[in-house]
């Protein structure tokens, strides 16, 4: 009731207190005293005032361990709370609610251990039918757990509220009812999922006879959000990032729909109603190696007759599940990143070596057994190795992989070793192909060195860009891949032997041509080097001069210059000078030339820029381009061989988005 007493000075538990006292009498002098008291324990009262004790029930919630149904008590006695929060079994005091809970968490919601056929069978209806709502992006399919929960109610008979009573019920019931708890398809579905067939959203991609794991998620605004594809991280140098950007089939269309609505209104007039031009898109573009953007531009001027620049496609307007999801995982099955950047996730994760790790392993066997492998591989100084296979399979990652071969450059010698792509065993058979015909040739390549004509005046030009020695190598490297390396390259010990013959009578005619051109590319822009200085004024185009010299020049300009790009070199350095010749008398015009190459220029360098160091043939097409169009621009007395305008520059670029 609420009274409020002090314990009576005289007791033992007047100073020292307790929580829980019983009291023999309630006295009220100047104060409510309580006399004769003691301390008890809560405990001792739910043992001998169970008919005083008042209890609340509350949270009732199934305990899937212990399958059944739990509940928390709460005891009184005279409104005095004797224990809070006390774990009880809930199914006798309440068996309907009890009921009820068992039905919705151990069978709607799947939280029961047991080994019934209809249990398995029917959380695999309802996981498949949730799968097809991820992949068709619709909430809406599977029905809600109320009809679910009608399903079981009006099998299950009153009375069973725990999993030992529903399994005794459920032996006996489905001797004559085999099925009878199980669901079908119709009962859990509220409309058909039309369109969500395998072929449309498939659990695998086949990229270079590879299969890679696909997973769907519909959650909007979450990582994982749209496609998934599962790549292990020994075959992240395997998986085309083009081909990725097709996505799937079921998906590819809503893809194709934005990318034309992210089109001006110009453009995308021409393709509509845009759902039905998506969807003809979808069937007769099948996916490839070529960029999506460059088929749907190619597939636009086709249908249409119009040409739609790349960069019209506004693709920081496409929703993030329309591009594809990568999760990279390690060989023990772990996460180590994900996300929609497929070269940043290939940059961080992908092994550094373009060796692959078999080649790697018997490398490394062949170091230590003294140059040979145990397969037999080891440093060759003649072709000796039998006929060059340029592709072979490998295991790895529990996938049959083709990876490439070549030979390659190892100074005195060359290797046969592995790479993952096309491009790197290329590049990478060209240095070796050129290292063991200049073995074959060895004493040609002696004679070159003590006779190449100019040398050392040559060498005192070059100085800005290395030594003596630097200039020779480059000298010789460009001469054997004039002579020697014209496609398609020797395959077998024949062909290798013919071509050495027909380049060991062409070499030092080769050789003299090409360094009485080096000669001149140096000696105009020695010439140049001396002119500039007079010209501090005029900062702009100095800067610009001074970058084109850059680009046009460097360490290894002889040997990374392709031939026919180098014959134009001197042009290009006689084309500055007409520049610096009218820059004194007409700045203004200059300035004016340069206003127009800016725009071209800026975007140029922003590409050369993004592609962080890596060399695309693309980009170094376009910056010959703004070589000619310079010439074009400042130089005009001088005949350019292609025609050439900001516009053609332009287009050149967008191609490149």
């Amino acid at each position: 009731r609420e009274i409020k007493f002090f314990i009576a000075a005289n007791s033992v538990l007047a100073k020292k207190g307790s929580k829980w006292v019983v009291a023999a009498e309630i006295v009220e002098t100047t104060k409510l005293f309580a006399r004769c008291v003691a301390r008890i324990e809560p405990e001792w009262l739910e043992e001998v005032g169970t008919h005083l004790i008042k209890r609340h029930y509350y949270d009732a919630h199934w305990e899937k361990k212990a399958a059944q149904v739990a509940a928390w008590e709460r005891s009184t006695l005279h409104g005095l709370v004797i224990n809070p929060k006390k774990r009880v079994h809930y199914g006798p005091m309440n068996p309907a609610e009890s009921r009820e809970v068992f039905i919705r968490e151990a069978l709607v919601n799947g939280e029961f251990n047991t080994q019934a056929p209809f249990f398995s069978h029917n959380q695999k209806l309802i996981a498949d039918i949730e799968a097809l709502e991820h992949k068709a992006r619709r909430p809406d399919v599977l029905v809600d757990d109320e009809l679910i929960f009608a399903f079981y109610d009006a099998r299950i008979p009153a009375g069973i509220h725990n999993g030992a009573a529903f399994e005794h019920w459920r032996k006996e019931a489905e001797r004559e009812q085999p099925k009878l708890l199980h669901l079908k398809k119709d009962d859990l579905m509220r409309h058909e999922a039309a369109g969500i067939t395998t072929d449309q959203f498939p659990p695998q991609m086949q990229m270079n006879n590879v299969s890679y794991a696909l997973g769907y998620n519909f959650a909007p605004g979450k990582v994982d959000d749209g496609v998934t594809l599962t790549v292990p991280q020994a075959l992240l140098n395997q998986v085309s990032a083009v081909r990725c950007e097709y996505l799937v089939p079921g998906v590819l269309a809503e893809k194709i729909a934005q990318l034309v609505k992210s089109l001006p209104q110009k453009l995308r007039r021409h393709c509509v109603p845009v759902p039905e031009f998506a969807a003809a898109f979808s069937n007769e573009v099948k996916p490839s190696d070529t960029p999506l953007l460059q088929a749907l531009a190619r597939y636009i001027r086709e249908q249409k007759q119009i040409d739609v620049p790349l960069d019209a496609f506004r693709m920081e307007q496409i929703p993030a599940h329309l591009l594809m999801n990568f999760r990279v995982m390690d060989e023990h099955g772990r996460q180590l990143g994900m996300g929609r950047n497929f070269a940043q996730l290939r940059g961080e994760f992908a092994s550094k070596q373009t060796l692959s790790p078999a080649l790697s392993r018997t490398r490394e066997r062949e170091e230590r057994s003294g140059g040979r492998g145990a397969e037999g591989l080891q440093r060759h100084t003649a072709w000796d190795f039998g006929d060059f296979k340029p592709t072979r399979e490998e295991s790895r990652a529990g996938q049959t992989i083709t990876v490439f071969n070549a030979l390659v450059d190892e100074g005195d010698a060359v290797a046969l070793q592995s790479f993952d792509t096309q491009e790197e065993a290329k590049a990478a058979q060209r240095l070796g192909l050129r290292r063991l015909f200049m073995l074959a040739l060895k004493e040609q390549v002696k004679y070159l060195e003590k006779n190449l004509p100019g040398l050392q005046a040559m060498a005192m030009q070059f100085l800005p860009f290395g030594s003596q020695q630097d200039l020779q190598r480059q000298l010789l490297a460009v001469t054997f891949d004039r002579c020697c390396l014209n496609e398609p390259w020797p395959e077998n010990e024949k062909d290798f032997s013919t071509r050495t013959k027909e380049a060991k009578a062409r070499l030092n005619l080769v050789a003299q041509e090409i360094a009485r051109l080096a000669a001149g590319v140096l000696a105009e822009y020695h010439a140049l080097q001396k002119a500039l200085p007079g010209y501090k004024a005029h900062t702009q185009a100095l800067a610009d001069i001074r970058s084109q010299c850059e680009w046009l020049l460097g360490k290894e300009w002889i040997g990374r210059t392709h031939y026919e790009r180098m014959q134009h070199l001197p042009r290009y350095f006689k084309a500055i000078n007409v520049r610096l010749e009218k820059l004194r008398s007409n700045p203004a015009r200059d300035a004016l030339n340069m206003k127009q190459m800016m725009s071209v220029q800026q975007q140029w360098q922003r590409k050369q820029s993004s592609m962080h160091g890596d060399f695309d043939a693309r980009v170094e097409d376009v910056g010959w381009m703004l070589q000619e169009l310079r010439v074009s621009l400042f130089a005009q007395e001088i005949k350019t061989p292609v025609i050439v305008s900001v516009k053609r520059i332009e287009k050149m670029l967008a191609a490149l988005s």
